[in-house]
This record gives structure tokens, C-alpha cells and sequence, in this order.
């Protein structure tokens, strides 16, 4: 933080309509990350068991605020009959809508698909006209999930509640709203930034609201029954200290922590 400043960046101040989705999958995607890899295998597996290894194209899935990445999408592929995007910055949906578009999705993204399909339920999916097919792009905040409408049985939350703002308060209302918005025993996969102070995307700077293993386990437990957090020691910019991975199923109740 710089000296003397003593507000603190919330979500609604940062440019989100200035977020360059380009630019952020060239800095992130194009050449695929180590750790992204790894994050895809432990997603594949962990909802593999989840479903007992068969697709299923049953649930109802959500990948909130989805922004420029697409493979939590890829990866929940296999169990849904349909699968919304949820994502608030403009420049982000018009990206989300040409990868999901009958042309098909970007070619850097099939890196992550051939880790995905070494699984036999991924194998069995033809993911670009299925992706087509079953997903929605929808506008929307992660706050607008403050209802609870439970409506999802799979979901994922990548770099969401962390990185939309420095303020406590909303880091724990933006899990809050995730998990709320899932169903009884949906399997989840979130993932958060460790220690980030704050990223950069092209010509602007965008906030974060720093994180380490107890925070992102104590935000979450009040919403589990299964829980697992992987530390995963990679850094993949200046500015933070590596990634948290969770993974786990919503349990019963509706927390208000």
C-alpha cells in the first residue's frame, strides 16, 4: 500500500470496463502455466470422483465471474446440461461469447482439454460443439448471487472473491455468494491468489485483498462438508506468493459467516 494511503480499493471502483481479455490471456493462457496445469488435473480428478467417473450431462453448472479463462468451464463439462457463465465486465462477456460462438473456442485452450480428456469421462465429450451447445454467457456481479438461490449443482470461482477488491467485507461476501448460490453436496473448485497485492492487466491496475490458507479455509468451512485446500507453491507474477486450490461439496445449510 502506498505511504499515506488509507482507503482501500473496492470492487465498484476498479475499471472493469477497461479489463483487456486479450492481453490477460496472452500474460496468462497463451503459453500454459505449470500450475494451471496442475489446477486442471486436480479439478479432473476431484470431480471424476465426485460423479463416479461417468459423465453424466445432468447437473446445472456455474462458473462465476468466468472473465478471459475458460478451462473451469472445460472442466466441468462432462456432468452438465447446462453451464452459465457469470461475468460482469463487458470486454470479458464480448470475449466469453466468441469462444462459446458455433466457431468454436480459441485454439490455446486445448492444452488444458487434452489434461482433461486424459480422464475416460472427458475422453467421451467432444468439448467445442458441446461447449456451444450447453453454455450461457450471462452479465452479471457475484453479488447479484446474494439471494441463495441454491440453483446449482456443480460450480467453480477462479480469482473472483480475492481479486475484485481490497476490502475484507466484500472478499467474504463474494464467498458467501458463491456458495450460497450452490445446491446440497454440488462439488465446487475455487481458487484464490495467495498474498496478491493487487495485478496489473494492460494499462490498469486492479485490486486484491490478500490471502493465505487459514483465510480462504475459514471463509469456506461454514459452507462445507468436505474441504481440501492445495498450496500450490508457483508464481506466476510479481506480487504474490502462489495459489490456493480448493476443492470440496456444499453442505446443507445456508451460512451467513
Amino acid at each position: 500500500m502506498e505511504r499515506g494511503r488509507v482507503t482501500m480499493d473496492r470492487n465498484a471502483d476498479a475499471p472493469w470496463s477497461k479489463f483487456d481479455p486479450e492481453v490477460y490471456v496472452d500474460n496468462n493462457y497463451r503459453t500454459p502455466l505449470e500450475v494451471d496445469l496442475l489446477i486442471v488435473r486436480l479439478m479432473r480428478d476431484y470431480f471424476t470422483r465426485c460423479f463416479d467417473g461417468a459423465p453424466t450431462h445432468s447437473a446445472r453448472g456455474v462458473d462465476v465471474g468466468a472473465g478471459a479463462n475458460l478451462y473451469p468451464a472445460l472442466s466441468m463439462l462432462p456432468w452438465c446440461e447446462k453451464l452459465v457463465l457469470l461475468e460482469y465486465a463487458h470486454p470479458n462477456v464480448e470475449y466469453l461469447e466468441k469462444q462459446v460462438s458455433p466457431a468454436g473456442y480459441d485454439i490455446a485452450w486445448d492444452p488444458f482439454w487434452d489434461v482433461l480428456r486424459e480422464a475416460p469421462a472427458y475422453a467421451a465429450v467432444e468439448p467445442r460443439p458441446l461447449l456451444g451447445e450447453i453454455v450461457r454467457v450471462e452479465r452479471g456481479n457475484l453479488f447479484d448471487l446474494e439471494g441463495g438461490d441454491r440453483r446449482w449443482d456443480i460450480g467453480t470461482m477462479f480469482f473472483v472473491a480475492d481479486s475484485m477488491s481490497e476490502v475484507p467485507e466484500e472478499f467474504h461476501r463474494g464467498v458467501r455468494c458463491f456458495m450460497n448460490a450452490l445446491g446440497e453436496g454440488a462439488p465446487f473448485a475455487a481458487a484464490f491468489m495467495k498474498e496478491s497485492v493487487g495485478y496489473r492487466v494492460g494499462d490498469h491496475d486492479y485490486p486484491a485483498y490478500r490471502v493465505n490458507e487459514d483465510r480462504v479455509r475459514e471463509s469456506l468451512e461454514p459452507f462445507t462438508a468436505e474441504l481440501e485446500i492445495h498450496d500450490l507453491h508457483h508464481m506466476v507474477r510479481p506480487g504474490h506468493e502462489g495459489i490456493l486450490l480448493a476443492l470440496g461439496r456444499r453442505n446443507s445449510e445456508i451460512a451467513t459467516p
